[in-house]
């Protein structure tokens, strides 16, 4: 079926044991996020978020709104922020930056951008400024480290929609190259609409 991915595994794949890695990987985010649909992988977590924002803006004509901002933590990497601003000029998107601790939502948001732990290694139990983005019907994205995640409560039991990542910090070093693939993880009934391609 065509909504789901223009990049079926073929043979070549299958053989090499390729696609059995994919499905361990989209196993592996599944159990750490909570979360029960997952692509295997995407370029990296700037690019994840960027989509996640993209998919967001698609989904709210579903809500019946017109929104046209999302609000993005100032604790979010910078590259995150900085690929999500450039994603955002062709729909003429307004990025808003601010401090969720203190932001107050509103009707012309549809989607909100978390970091977890944040930039500066501060781990937020975002339960709360997910209730009142609930409550406006703002889509949820939590770009999370996945290893952190091995100890931390999982993005899906404070109520995250999306949740986004690299995988750099699974053995892969910093001096490697890069960048390292994300991971991007959503509710079933997003399922029709996420990005990459699933195995």
């Amino acid at each position: 079926p065509s909504w789901y991915t223009s990049y079926t595994p073929y043979q070549a794949e299958i053989s090499q044991g390729r696609l059995e890695a994919l499905l361990n990987f989209q196993t592996m985010v599944i159990d750490l996020t909570g979360l029960p649909i997952t692509n295997a992988s995407l370029l990296d977590e700037g690019t994840a978020a960027g989509e996640a924002m993209t998919m967001c803006y698609g989904l709210r004509k579903g809500n019946k709104t017109k929104a046209n901002a999302i609000f993005v933590s100032d604790e979010c990497l910078p590259q995150t922020i900085d690929v999500i601003k450039t994603r955002a000029l062709p729909h003429n998107i307004e990025v808003i930056v601010g401090d969720f601790k203190t932001y107050e939502l509103n009707d012309n948001i549809f989607a909100v951008v978390v970091q977890y732990p944040a930039v500066n290694g501060d781990v937020y139990d975002y339960t709360e400024f997910f209730a009142k983005a609930n409550e406006l019907k703002i889509f949820k994205i939590v770009c999370a480290d996945l290893l952190s995640l091995t100890i931390l409560k999982p993005p899906a039991e404070f109520g995250a929609d999306i949740a986004v990542g690299s995988t750099q910090r699974f053995g892969i070093p910093m001096g490697f190259g890069g960048p390292h693939a994300a991971y991007f993880a959503v509710r079933d009934e997003f399922k029709r609409t996420l990005p990459g391609r699933i195995i």
